[in-house]
């Protein structure tokens, strides 16, 4: 049986100011964007890359998120990374450091308190 052809288009959040929302985002991710209609679809920067797209929050806000970003950055790159998105809005939740041997990751959250993950994997032998 063949494998399904199914990749992901876009990550889709409600906000309650997209354009703030999506201003972040674009600066984390450096891709463009595109407004209509009060959302804000922000392509992927580069081939394989994370496209995202914000629109206005249509009820009261969950008290729990039960999803969130894994976002990797090269070995050895995530406390500058960390540090430039905290410039950019973002605030450290926690770090866990020392819990896995193959990865280290930072949980952040964005202006809106959507929860992500920063994670970095030390080189393979």
């Amino acid at each position: 049986m063949p494998l399904p052809k199914i990749t992901l288009g876009a990550v889709n959040i409600e906000a309650a100011d997209p354009e703030a929302l999506a201003t972040f985002w674009t600066a984390v991710t450096g891709s463009g964007r595109e407004s209509s209609g009060g959302s804000v679809y922000l392509p992927p920067a580069q081939p394989g890359g994370l496209a995202m797209f914000f629109q206005p929050l249509t009820g009261p806000r969950p008290d729990r998120q039960t999803m969130h970003l894994d976002l990797t950055v090269p070995w050895g790159e995530r406390r500058i990374e960390v540090a430039r998105l905290e410039k950019l809005g973002a605030t450290t939740r926690w770090h866990v450091l020392d819990e896995h041997p193959h990865v280290q990751w930072t949980t952040m959250a964005d202006p809106e308190g959507n929860l992500f993950c920063l994670a970095e994997h030390p080189p393979k032998p």
